[in-house]
C-alpha cells in the first residue's frame, strides 16, 4: 500500500517536517508494509515559500534585516536564475514568530524587514517576486516594503515618517514616490478569501491575534480607509477591495497601487508547482493534517484544497487534526487533543499526542485495505 503523507503545519506547536517525520518513523517501526511517500505541504500560511525553495532546489540566499519591531534578524529569499524570480515569506522577517506575545502592536509592527529582502533580491536582478502572505505580525498595507523600495511617506507638514513609526496610518497625509521606480511584479500567496474592510476582513478578524484592541478596531479601519484614498490620489489609480486582500494585513492591497501584482490561492500554486496531483495518482490513500481544521480551512487552506484533489482522482483521505469539523469532510478522522499554546511544553505534548493517536490508529486497522474506511 503506499500512503502520500501531505502535512500542513500544527501550528503554534509542530512544523510540517517535524510531523512527518514523526508519523514517517511510526508507520517504518510499527507498519513497514505501508510505503510512506512525504510532500509536506503550504497554503500561502507561514513558511509557504521557505517549503517551496526546498521542494523545488531553489537557491536560498540568506539576508540580515530586521523583524516587525525593528530588531535585527536572520532573513532569506530563494533565487531563480533563470526567471529572474525570488521567492520570500512576509513569516520570515515580518511574521508574528518574531516578536513575544507582550511585543505585539500592528500600530507599530511593519514590513520592512520584508522590504529588505525585496531590495535585495532587486540588487541580483529579480523582476518578480513571488510572496506567501501568511504569519505576518502588521496591518500596514505593505508601506513597510513601499518604504525599503524608496517611497516615503510624509506627516502633515512633510516630514518623513520613519521605518517603524506608531501611528503610521493615522499620520501619513503625503506619499513621495522614488526617483526610479524598480521594474517588479508580484504573485501574492494567500491563505485567506477575506477582503481587506468587512466584518470578515484583516482588522476584526485578523487584528486581535496580532495585538489590537478590540476597543480600537473602529478608529483603525478609519484610519486605514483614509490611508487607502491616500494610496489612490497619490497613484492616480482606483483598485477595489478583493478576496484576499485581507492576508497579511493587507500587503497586497497597498503593493497593488505601484506594482503589477497577482494574487493566487496559497495552495493552489504550491500544489502546481511541486506536481501533486501526480502524487496523488500515485498513492493509494492520503493522510494530511493541519493544526485545526475549521470553517475557515474550507477558503483555501492546504488540507481542503487537498480534499478536493483527492476527490477529483477518486482517493480516499484521512485528516489528522484537533476539533471535529472534518469528521464529515474526509474519509476519517484523527482527532487530536487540544494543546495549551502558552504551556512552554506545548512542542512536547503535541508530540506526544500525535504519536499516541496514529499508534493507536495503525493499531486499529486503519491503514490497510479493509480498515481504511470512515471511523
Amino acid at each position: 500500500m503506499k500512503l502520500l503523507l501531505a502535512l500542513n503545519a500544527f501550528k503554534g506547536t509542530l512544523t510540517a517536517s517535524e510531523a512527518s517525520t514523526i508519523i514517517h518513523e511510526l508507520f517504518t517501526r510499527e507498519l513497514p508494509s505501508v510505503q510512506v511517500k512525504t510532500q509536506d505541504i503550504a497554503d500561502g500560511g507561514d513558511g509557504t515559500c521557505a517549503l517551496l525553495i526546498d521542494a523545488l532546489g531553489i537557491e536560498k540566499v540568506p539576508c540580515l534585516s530586521l523583524n516587525a519591531l525593528g530588531k535585527p534578524v536572520a532573513g532569506f529569499y530563494g533565487w531563480e536564475e533563470h526567471t529572474k524570480t525570488a521567492y520570500l515569506d512576509v513569516s520570515t522577517c515580518s511574521g508574528l514568530s518574531t516578536l513575544a506575545n507582550e511585543e505585539r502592536n500592528p500600530r507599530i509592527a511593519s514590513t520592512y524587514g520584508t522590504g529588505i529582502l525585496v531590495q535585495a533580491a532587486i540588487s541580483r536582478g529579480a523582476e518578480k517576486i513571488v510572496l506567501g502572505l501568511g504569519g505576518s505580525a502588521s496591518i500596514d498595507l505593505g508601506i513597510g516594503i513601499l518604504q525599503a523600495l524608496g517611497y516615503q511617506f510624509l506627516d502633515a507638514q512633510g516630514r518623513e515618517l520613519s521605518s517603524f513609526s506608531a501611528d503610521i496610518l493615522k499620520k501619513c497625509k503625503h506619499i513621495q514616490g522614488p526617483i526610479r521606480v524598480p521594474r517588479l511584479s508580484f504573485l501574492c500567496l494567500a491563505d485567506v478569501t477575506s477582503c481587506f474592510f468587512g466584518e470578515d476582513g484583516a482588522i476584526p478578524v485578523f487584528g486581535p491575534q496580532k495585538g489590537l484592541k478590540y476597543s480600537e478596531m473602529d478608529v483603525f479601519t478609519q484610519e486605514a480607509h483614509s490611508f487607502i484614498d491616500l494610496l489612490s490620489s497619490k497613484s492616480r489609480k482606483k483598485v477595489s477591495d478583493q478576496p484576499g486582500f485581507g492576508a497579511a494585513g493587507g500587503i497586497a492591497y497597498g503593493l497593488s497601487y505601484f506594482f503589477p501584482l497577482q494574487l493566487e490561492v496559497g495552495a493552489t500554486y504550491f500544489f502546481e508547482k511541486v506536481g501533486m496531483l501526480e502524487k496523488i495518482k500515485n498513492a493509494d490513500f492520503i493522510l494530511t493534517g493541519e493544526g485545526k481544521y475549521d470553517s475557515q480551512s474550507k477558503h483555501g487552506k492546504g488540507s481542503h484544497i487537498l480534499l478536493r484533489l483527492a476527490r477529483q482522482e477518486g482517493k480516499k483521505i484521512g485528516l489528522i487534526s484537533s476539533g471535529k469539523e472534518g469528521k464529515e469532510d474526509f474519509d476519517f478522522l484523527l482527532q487530536l487533543p487540544e494543546v495549551d499554546l502558552a504551556n512552554l511544553n506545548a512542542k512536547k505534548i503535541a508530540t506526544k499526542n500525535l504519536s499516541k493517536v496514529l499508534s493507536k490508529a495503525i493499531a486499529k486497522g486503519v491503514f490497510t485495505p479493509k480498515g481504511y474506511t470512515r471511523i
